[in-house]
C-alpha cells in the first residue's frame, strides 16, 4: 500500500510537472511565431489548465475504469469551484470586470446543462462523447475567435499578456512541448493505477476515487496559480482560468469516456454529483455577475464555497 501511495505522489507530481512545461512550451512556440497572447491564452493555457484531467481521463477509459473518468470530470469542476476559486476569495477577494468573463459564464451553464442531460439517463453514449469533444473543438476555434474580438481595454488582456513566457527560444519551446507529451501520459497512467489501486484497498468505489483525490490532485496546479494570480492583481486572470477549465473538463474530459469506453454510469453520477456540480456553477454565476458594473467574490462568498466543498466530502464518505 505504502509503496502505491508513493506511486500517486509521483505521478501527480510529475503530471503537474510535464503539463506545466507543456503550456510553458507551446505558449513561447506560439508568441515567437505571431499568435496574439490573447489568442494564446484563451485557447492554449486554458486548455493546458485542463490537460492533467483530459491524459487522466483518457487514460483511465482505456483501462476500463469509465466511472473514474467520469468523477474525474465532474470532481474537477467542484473543486475548481468551491475549494481553489474559495480559498483564492479568502486570500484576496476577486474583482469581476472583464467583459470576456461574463460570456463566457453564461457558455460554462449551457455546457453544464448539455452534460447533465447527457448523463441523466443513466449511460453516457459513444455519439454523446462524439459530440462533446466536437463542441470542444468548436470552442477552441470561438475562443481563438472571440480573442480577436475583444476590446483593448479589457484588464484580461494586459493580464493575459504579462502571463506569455517571453525571450524562449523556439528550439527549447519545442523541446519542453516534446517533454510534456512523453511525460504527460506516462505519470497519467501510473497515477490512475495506483489511485485504483489504493481505492479498491478502501473499499472505495471508481467514481469516488475520481471525484476526491484524482480530481483534487489534478487540480491543485489551478489553486497554485489563482493565488499567484490574485496577488498580482490578476483577478479576471485567475477566474478565467478557472471558468475556462471546467468548460474543458466537460467537453473533453467528459467525452473521453463516452468516445473510448461508453457504457452505464454509477448512479450517484447522476442521482447526487451531476447535480451538486451545477449548484456550484449557478453560485459561481450568481456571485460573479452584475449587469451594472463591476463585482467583487467576497470572502465571505468564499468561505460559503470552501464550507460547500467540505460539507460534500463529508456527504461522499457518509
Amino acid at each position: 500500500m505504502l509503496v502505491q501511495v508513493l506511486i500517486f505522489i509521483a505521478g501527480l507530481a510529475v503530471l503537474s510537472w510535464s503539463a506545466d512545461r507543456f503550456v510553458y512550451g507551446a505558449s513561447a512556440l506560439a508568441k515567437n511565431i505571431g499568435i496574439s497572447p490573447m489568442m494564446i491564452g484563451l485557447t492554449i493555457v486554458a486548455m493546458g489548465s485542463s490537460a492533467p484531467e483530459i491524459v487522466v481521463s483518457a487514460i483511465a477509459s482505456a483501462n476500463g475504469n469509465m466511472n473514474t473518468a467520469v468523477g474525474n470530470a465532474m470532481g474537477s469542476n467542484i473543486t475548481n469551484i468551491a475549494l481553489v476559486l474559495g480559498i483564492t476569495a479568502l486570500v484576496k477577494p476577486l474583482c469581476v470586470s472583464s467583459t470576456t468573463l461574463k460570456r463566457e459564464l453564461p457558455v460554462l451553464i449551457v455546457i453544464s446543462l448539455i452534460a447533465i442531460s447527457f448523463m441523466y439517463d443513466g449511460k453516457l453514449a459513444h455519439y454523446e462523447g462524439m459530440i462533446l469533444l466536437g463542441l470542444f473543438v468548436f470552442m477552441l476555434a470561438a475562443m481563438a475567435w472571440l480573442s480577436l474580438q475583444v476590446d483593448k481595454e479589457d484588464p484580461l488582456m494586459a493580464e493575459t499578456a504579462d502571463e506569455i513566457p517571453k525571450n524562449v527560444s523556439t528550439g527549447s519551446a519545442v523541446i519542453w512541448i516534446g517533454v510534456g507529451l512523453v511525460l504527460l501520459p506516462l505519470s497519467a497512467h501510473f497515477l490512475v493505477d495506483s489511485a485504483v489501486y489504493i481505492a479498491r484497498a478502501f473499499g472505495v468505489s471508481d467514481l469516488v476515487i475520481g471525484l476526491t483525490i484524482i480530481a483534487l490532485g489534478t487540480s491543485l496546479p489551478e489553486l497554485a496559480a489563482s493565488i499567484a494570480g490574485v496577488m498580482k492583481g490578476e483577478d479576471d486572470l485567475a477566474l478565467g482560468n478557472i471558468i475556462g477549465s471546467n468548460i474543458f473538463n466537460l467537453l473533453a474530459v467528459l467525452g473521453m469516456p463516452g468516445l473510448i469506453a461508453p457504457g452505464l454510469l454509477d448512479p450517484d453520477a447522476y442521482n447526487r454529483d451531476m447535480w451538486v456540480m451545477l449548484g456550484l456553477t449557478l453560485l459561481l454565476f450568481l456571485f460573479s455577475f452584475n449587469l451594472k458594473g463591476n463585482r467583487k467574490i467576497t470572502r465571505v462568498e468564499g468561505s460559503l464555497f470552501v464550507c460547500c466543498f467540505i460539507g460534500y466530502q463529508f456527504w461522499l464518505f457518509a
